[in-house]
């Protein structure tokens, strides 16, 4: 089973664990069996009208799910879900302190992304 890891400020939506095993054989599968195992997240999660909000990025095995195939990208047994709320500059003490250790700094660069 993949495994799905929730950011801190989310954790309290899921029963306050950092983790989650779910099924499913795509990201948009495995997000769909953490949302309804875990309802809470819904609306932090997604748009009324379903769509995967713009400012949560999900990460499998540390590639951008962006540049993938999105929510259709499959994954497998052993594979690792991340979901990163994003975060803009400017932002004060609270939010870094709330959100600091879920700031993901894209470097392509520098060979992929870099975990802060």
């Amino acid at each position: 089973m993949p495994k799905i890891h929730i950011p801190t400020p989310l954790r309290q939506y899921a029963g306050k664990q950092p983790a989650v095993d779910v099924k499913g054989s795509t990201v948009g599968e495995a997000l769909s069996g953490l949302v309804t195992d875990h309802p809470d997240l819904r609306r932090h999660l997604y748009t009324e009208d379903g769509k995967l909000r713009a400012f949560v990025n999900v990460y499998l095995n540390d590639e951008d799910v962006r540049y993938l195939q999105k929510e259709a990208t499959a994954v497998q047994d052993g594979d690792n879900i991340s979901i990163v709320p994003s975060i803009a500059g400017g932002a004060s003490d609270w939010v870094i302190g709330k959100f600091g250790n879920c700031i993901i700094l894209n470097l392509r660069e520098l060979k992929g992304s870099v975990l802060v």
